[in-house]
């Protein structure tokens, strides 16, 4: 329904979309490219290494992840909520990420890969600007992180956390993702 010119979404209706707007397009194109050169199926590091931890260091969602990750918040709602905290929109947006945790309840594709793209979506519908530009935007943003998440880990948390592995691996993954994905929100502006 439209009200003084602006589209209104009862919020079950807007929360409901949210998985067809994910799983639509070329989210659905999940052909396991990783391991990336060198590495072996199931090898996930769980350490950081000192070059992840200086990027780490630098981002202040990376550094907030872990205050809200496994402590209340699954993987997808806690990147979320470090996303939304970071562009000062409303927190409790979060729930959008809810069914998201646990690769979408079954280990298929990682909550910190869909919170980032959710992430990226909530920062380019800031931009004021026309909504074929901010396709075009989205799409670049989008792209450059799922590039980007092929050459860390696989797309699916069952590739990731593997059995007898522990949620290491998760944390350190959710926090090069979230560093990854502040870099890309700073980027976000008309044009780029």
């Amino acid at each position: 329904m439209k009200k003084q010119g602006v589209l209104v979404m009862p919020r079950r209706e807007f929360i409901a979309s949210v998985p067809a707007f994910l799983i639509g397009g070329r989210l659905l194109d999940i052909s396991e490219s990783w391991p990336a050169s060198g590495q072996k199926q199931g090898e996930v590091s769980e350490v950081l290494t000192p070059e992840e931890l200086k990027i780490i260091n630098r981002s202040v969602m990376a550094g907030d992840l872990l205050n809200y990750f496994k402590k209340g918040y699954n993987c997808a709602e806690s990147f979320l909520y470090v996303a939304l905290k970071f562009m000062k929109k409303p927190r409790k947006l979060f729930w959008v990420a809810s069914g998201f945790g646990g690769g979408i309840g079954h280990k298929d594709l990682c909550g910190f890969l869909t919170g980032g793209v959710m992430a990226i979506g909530l920062s380019v519908g800031k931009l004021k600007v026309n909504r074929e530009e901010a396709k075009e935007i989205w799409e670049r943003k989008v792209d450059e992180y799922w590039k980007w998440w092929a050459s860390l880990a696989p797309y699916r948390c069952s590739g990731i956390k593997t059995e007898g592995r522990t949620s290491e691996v998760c944390k350190r993954v959710g926090r090069l993702a979230a560093a990854r994905i502040e870099g890309l929100i700073k980027g976000i502006s008309p044009g780029s």
